[in-house]
């Protein structure tokens, strides 16, 4: 192996990456590609392929500090550029995949990227965009063929010269994420080199607890904050293997790389979650996978889905929350201390706080918005410095959720801070009325939103989703959330729909639920 593997340098690809040769396990599977040929690659290999990266980036002329775009599947490819670029001292981007041209055109012009590596499925998308882009000089596309004014991947790393990782501090900018934009357009998010491990040694080694024998699948892909710990930072720390999908993970698609991968750690989100559980309930039947713990984030995970997900399979859902602004989870149930309808205790490592609107702490029982203070916090937005100052204030980061301690010592989500509505002067929690609804049989997805009546008074208004082949009355629904929360917080107008606007991560986008209301 080529590359240093001197730990005391800041760089978090020595670490993750160049140490695992050194350390016995050069030969373990790093990432295997759970489709087509199913392409893998040792940690050994990830090794050498991201110093040759490193040095094909020198060769290029891409220098320290510039950023290059990622919008790359969940393939071998993305792991070699991510930390490649990371030993380079270039600053990798992750997109999401299934933005828009508008979007990326946005995007492209906002971080001044220097390099774009894209995987040829996705090149159609973004071509339109890339003519009038006065800051991209390299366009790498990972496929067969190269477009013209394009060139192949094959063709960027052939012959080129393997490169020691540059030296860093823990404190320098290592990559930028953009945050998913639930409510808008997405902000670049800076993150630090130290804040990879730092994720790893809290919630990855003291939560999730992945073992070097394991194989770890996540739904979230990759260039989300929540799938970079899942399928990268967390099994890359003890040498774990990850598995890669670069489509739409459907029940359909999970369900059969559950039953011929065998994963043992299963990473998903609550809307897929639901729509598992039908699926499996439905045929009477689940896959045969050694699971062993499974997670979920990105939203708040009904109650009702965690308990029919542990009946199946004996497994417990720890479900936790996290931010793309703090890297991963840092509020979360712990093994064998699950308790459905809450967002569990603070990761070890992190401290969490409740305010009210004028900043003062809240008691238990009440209802603040969540701050949360730990050494993963981003480095700041890019080039949006009101917004920075308004969600980082010194060691804590307003996380824009609302939530309740409870006097066990538990925080129970209530919805995002823009979410939140009073009727009749009292609080409610969208979140809890989409619960009740959720746990109706017909029901498989609800949103919940504040909706103005005749009098310009606030009231809950629900979109539902039905299970396939089910009806549901309007009017028996509204006495069903009376029954189970109260009179007054039931839905005043119930709307049926084909499905829910959301991100590309799962996240219900309740902003344009609120227009349309």
């Amino acid at each position: 192996m080529s590359a240093k593997t001197d730990i005391a340098n800041g760089n978090a690809a020595v670490w993750f990456v160049d140490r695992h040769a050194g350390e016995g396990r050069g030969d373990g599977v790093a990432f295997k590609e759970a489709f087509g040929g199913q392409r893998q690659i040792s940690y050994g290999a990830l090794s050498d392929e991201t110093a040759r990266f490193a040095g094909a980036c020198r060769r290029a002329g891409l220098r320290r500090e510039e950023r290059a775009i990622m919008l790359v599947l969940d393939q071998v490819e993305f792991p070699v550029i991510f930390w490649g670029a990371l030993k380079a001292g270039i600053v990798p981007i992750p997109l999401n995949t299934l933005l828009s041209t508008s979007v990326y055109d946005a995007i492209f012009h906002d971080s001044r990227a220097s390099a774009l590596f894209v995987s040829q499925e996705l090149y159609e998308t973004i071509a339109p965009a890339l003519p009038l882009n006065p800051f991209i000089r390299e366009v790498i596309v990972i496929g067969d063929e190269a477009p013209e004014g394009a060139r192949s991947f094959a063709d960027f790393m052939e012959d080129s010269e393997p490169a020691d990782p540059v030296e860093v501090c823990d404190d320098e900018i290592a990559f930028w994420l953009y945050s998913s934009g639930s409510t808008g357009q997405p902000k670049g998010v800076r993150h630090v080199h130290s804040s990879l491990k730092a994720t790893a040694d809290t919630y990855g080694a003291q939560v999730l607890g992945v073992r070097g024998d394991d194989t770890v699948y996540s739904v979230a892909k990759l260039f989300f904050a929540y799938g970079l710990g899942n399928g990268m930072t967390f099994p890359m720390a003890v040498g774990a293997t990850t598995l890669l999908f670069n489509g739409r993970p459907t029940p359909d698609s999970v369900s059969q790389i559950l039953a011929d991968q065998k994963p043992t750690v299963f990473c998903g989100v609550p809307t897929l979650y639901a729509a598992l559980v039908h699926k499996w309930e439905s045929e009477g039947a689940h896959p045969d996978a050694p699971l062993r713990t499974c997670i979920s984030a990105g939203e708040a995970l009904p109650e009702e889905v965690g308990r029919k997900w542990q009946a199946i399979w004996d497994v417990d859902i720890m479900d936790g929350v996290g931010s793309t602004e703090m890297l991963h989870i840092f509020l979360s149930n712990r093994p064998g201390d699950v308790v459905y309808g809450t967002s569990g205790v603070p990761v070890p490592g992190y401290e969490v706080r409740l305010v009210d609107e004028a900043g003062a702490d809240v008691g238990v029982g009440e209802v603040g918005e969540l701050l949360v203070r730990g050494a993963s916090a981003a480095d700041g937005y890019w080039n949006q410095r009101n917004k920075s100052r308004a969600t980082f204030e010194g060691h804590w980061t307003r996380t824009g959720d609302k939530y309740e301690l409870t006097d066990t010592g538990r925080y129970v989500y209530c919805g995002r801070t823009d979410d939140m509505f009073k009727v009749s002067g009292i609080w409610v929690s969208p979140f809890e009325v989409e619960q009740a609804l959720v746990s109706h049989p017909a029901v498989l997805e609800a949103a919940v939103v504040a909706r103005r009546d005749d009098d310009g008074l606030e009231k809950p208004k629900a979109f539902l989703v039905l299970k396939p082949g089910q009806v549901a009355d309007p009017d028996a629904l509204k006495a069903f959330v009376q029954d189970k929360i109260g009179k007054w917080k039931y839905p005043r107008w119930v709307e049926i729909v084909d499905d829910l606007p959301k991100t590309a991560t799962g996240k219900i986008q309740r902003f344009k639920l609120r227009e349309t209301a």
